[in-house]
């Protein structure tokens, strides 16, 4: 109420939804003394969810307020999922408090009339913060506020948001690094002790050889007392086709949880996840398996109990989740720690580190995010048009824009108005005009309506609709799935046997089956990375192995034959040292080394290792990695000193010897996709008539070879290079995880047989081949042979 911008910080359950509705509604009575006889309608005040799943209880919150206070203030809310009729309604007249996403933001600032709409406005609230911040959505977020702090009289910019490790960065970017408003901005932080507890579950014996995928069912019976014990448990996995399997056999093994057990993934229609999360208001699940579908801002009362199954892949994840349970003040949360496979208990007991260090996790905002801003210019065009020198100081104050120079904002100008230097004797890409005045305008009424069809900066690899053939929606699958799949083949989908019979249109038509089957769908985003704060807390507890049982953690404690074991053939290494291990198998000479650096950093450094190996011995490998460290397979053996005496792990050159070493150009190729679609340059087709992903990928590839051999230079070509190396390889990470390597000792054990930390490793490659059955014996025979 004293005009004041900010970022509030406080863990879940506390009421922050209450702490920002409130001043909104007190601020619009001490203006409005007569607020009970006269009220003037129109918009006060936009709220921003990233979730659509929230808009109902914010909704909620807010006419508690509104009517309490006695006042006769609308709410209304604004998403994809909002009907054609309430749009019509909101058009003529605006609720005063709008609850609404950062896409369906941008559609309002494509319509015509829009500042007159939005005039009196005079506080957005940006919910969940940290989830925007380090996506294109954020991005989409900052253009939109530039924009409302000059046509809003009076706007106060708050935001919510988790704990993140950089707080008051995530501050600078929401208000924007040189603005007024970041001047005039407060971060207000809770001191509320949250009692986070973390139980892991011990398997009984431990196996000297862990593999990915094996421990975890195997413990089933070990979550049926938690779930008998509690209200209600949330059961979260990483993958929405993990969470399939364990809802399948949870039900297998214990048929008389029907009907108190339920299933919550973002592919399961919407009416099906709005009952789940009914049904958990009403106390009548006693389970739900779900994955991060639930882990935001959902406010459940009755759940008293999390289990984590397999490894968060970082600290803020396991908190956000953990905060799911005991979801009151000064309530305790508990949250049970599952592990997939034994060498996923070191996580466990880092993870119990970092509850107690709270140590979480930055979020990395993007820079000089072109697609997005021609799209945002784009938008303007439509609506009633722009003048670029209004428009360009305001983005020049946000904070992924801060450095844009003038020439690159002639480049995007002229894009919008030409298309590109080497496209532009093609009149599809000429969109907007420029008029007599300056004006930069869009008048074509098909480019408009192309436009808005595909605002928004999330592109997923193609969904396909799941019905019945009479016609009942089931959800989405993604399309390199379905593709695999003939006539007849039965699938685990949504809790269900079905089986596919045909691809009409955009969706696949199935019906129930009664057959068993193990085909269950596996979704691109299915594999996590470590975070970087998550890989140095599991080095240290790593290396606790090492020390007197006293000083261990329990779950260290129980990996005691399995280090036992490891110690027979090698070492556990300590903090100053760095493991590679080689040895035979009728599969050829592996050579395997253990950063425990995460997926993501693994990748690069595999193949940057891979080539470096090359220059000095011609040699074919093929590599896998997890999130522990990577393996190189060759046909013939690697001289391990000779390598290392020619500066292997060195940080020079790092940059163009990952270019030459990883396809980049193909990586970029995939990443010039997205930037494609958010630009505009490639339509992605009209509802119900979508454009198969094979068709854009092959549109934006033509595109993305003309700019390569007849304009280099072009900015939206360079970002896809740009983003490949910063967002996917974390570029930084890994330069920093070379320099480390340089200072350690390095350890080169020539092995006899696999060791139990290479196991995991190479039965994931086995993974591509076999079926699981196939691959459970398979192992079963390598294990007996190993622990003879």
């Amino acid at each position: 109420m004293q005009g004041k911008h900010g970022l509030l910080n406080a863990p879940t359950g506390s009421g922050k939804t209450y702490a920002l509705w409130f001043p909104i509604v007190l601020n619009y009575i001490k203006n409005n003394p007569s607020y009970k006889d006269k009220h003037k309608k129109g918009l006060k005040a936009i709220w921003i969810t990233p979730l659509r799943a929230l808009s109902q209880e914010i909704k909620q919150s807010a006419e508690r307020i509104t009517q309490d206070l006695e006042t006769q203030m609308t709410v209304g809310i604004r998403t994809g999922d909002t009907s054609t009729k309430e749009r019509a309604r909101q058009k003529t007249t605006m609720p005063d408090l709008l609850i609404t996403t950062p896409e369906s933001l941008q559609l309002l600032l494509s319509s015509k009339g829009y500042d007159k709409v939005f005039k009196d406005c005079s506080a957005i609230v940006v919910d969940e913060w940290h989830e925007l911040l380090g996506t294109k959505r954020g991005v989409q977020m900052e253009l939109g506020l530039s924009r409302l702090k000059t046509i809003c009289k009076d706007l106060r910019i708050w935001g919510i948001s988790a704990t993140i490790g950089n707080l008051d960065q995530a501050r600078e970017v929401l208000l924007g690094p040189a603005s007024l408003a970041h001047e005039k901005s407060v971060l207000v932080k809770a001191k509320l002790n949250k009692k986070i507890t973390v139980k892991s579950i011990i398997p009984k014996e431990m196996e000297t050889f862990p593999w990915r995928g094996h421990l975890g069912l195997h413990l089933l019976e070990e979550v049926v007392p938690i779930i008998n014990n509690s209200k209600t448990t949330l059961l979260f996995t990483n993958t929405r086709s993990q969470c399939e399997i364990w809802f399948q056999k949870i039900l297998e093994k214990h048929p008389e949880y029907a009907g108190e057990i339920a299933m919550h993934h973002g592919s399961i229609n919407k009416e099906t996840r709005l009952w789940v999360e009914q049904a958990i208001r009403n106390e009548s699940l006693k389970a739900v398996v779900c994955t991060s579908s639930l882990d935001l801002g959902v406010d459940f009362a009755p759940v008293e109990t999390v289990v984590q199954i397999g490894g968060p892949k970082g600290v803020a994840r396991f908190l956000q989740r953990a905060g799911r349970s005991g979801h009151r003040p000064g309530k305790e949360s508990v949250i049970h720690f599952l592990p997939t496979h034994a060498i996923e208990l070191i996580e466990a007991s880092a993870m119990q580190q970092a509850v107690k260090k709270e140590a979480v996790e930055d979020r990395v905002p993007y820079l000089n995010s072109f697609d997005v801003l021609v799209q945002y210019l784009t938008t303007l065009a439509v609506s009633d048009g722009f003048y670029p020198d209004e428009i360009y100081p305001e983005i020049k104050q946000t904070f992924c824009y801060q450095a844009i120079s003038e020439e690159q904002w002639q480049w995007l100008l002229n894009f919008l108005v030409m298309g590109s230097q080497s496209l532009k004797t093609y009149d599809e890409y000429k969109k907007v005009e420029v008029e007599a005045d300056g004006k930069f305008k869009v008048n074509n009424r098909g480019i408009a309506m192309r436009h808005r069809f595909q605002i928004g900066t999330i592109v997923g690899d193609a969904s396909i609709s799941v019905r019945y053939q009479k016609g009942g929606y089931i959800g989405t699958i993604e399309e390199s799935f379905i593709s695999k799949l003939t006539a007849g083949d039965v699938f685990t989908f949504a809790g269900r046997n079905l089986e596919f019979i045909r691809i009409k249109g955009m969706s696949a038509h199935v019906r129930n089956s009664s057959k068993r089957t193990n085909k269950v769908p596996s979704w691109m985003g299915g594999r996590l990375s470590f975070s970087a704060q998550m890989s140095e807390l599991l080095r240290q507890e790593l290396y606790t192995a090492e020390l007197e049982p006293k000083k261990q953690s329990k779950e260290i404690k129980s990996l005691a034959p399995m280090f036992t074991k490891q110690r027979e053939d090698s070492i556990v290494p300590k903090p100053n040292e760095f493991l590679i291990e080689t040895f035979k198998t009728n599969d050829g000479y592996h050579h395997i080394f253990y950063p425990f650096e995460g997926r993501a950093i693994h990748e690069g450094m595999s193949s940057l290792l891979a080539y470096r190996i090359s220059l000095l011995t011609p040699i074919t490998c093929s590599l896998a990695f997890n999130d522990y460290g990577f393996e190189l397979l060759s046909d013939k053996e690697i001289n391990i000193q000779e390598v290392l005496d020619n500066n292997l792990f060195t940080p020079e050159y790092m940059l163009s010897d990952l270019q030459k070493s990883l396809n980049s150009n193909e990586m970029a190729k995939r990443k010039f996709r997205d930037v494609a679609v958010i630009s505009g340059m490639v339509f992605t087709g009209y509802p119900d008539k979508g454009i198969k992903m094979k068709h854009l990928q092959s549109s934006s590839q033509l595109l993305f070879d003309v700019f390569k051999d007849f304009e280099p230079d072009n900015l939206l070509f360079q970002q896809a290079f740009t983003e490949t190396f910063e967002h996917q390889l974390e570029e930084g990470r890994l330069r920093l995880a070379l320099e480390r390597i340089e200072q350690q000792e390095i350890v080169w054990k020539k092995c006899s047989n696999p060791t139990p930390f290479s196991f995991p490793i190479i039965t994931d490659r086995l993974r591509e081949k076999l079926s699981n059955e196939k691959l459970a014996d398979r192992i079963k025979r390598m294990t007996k042979i190993l622990t003879r």
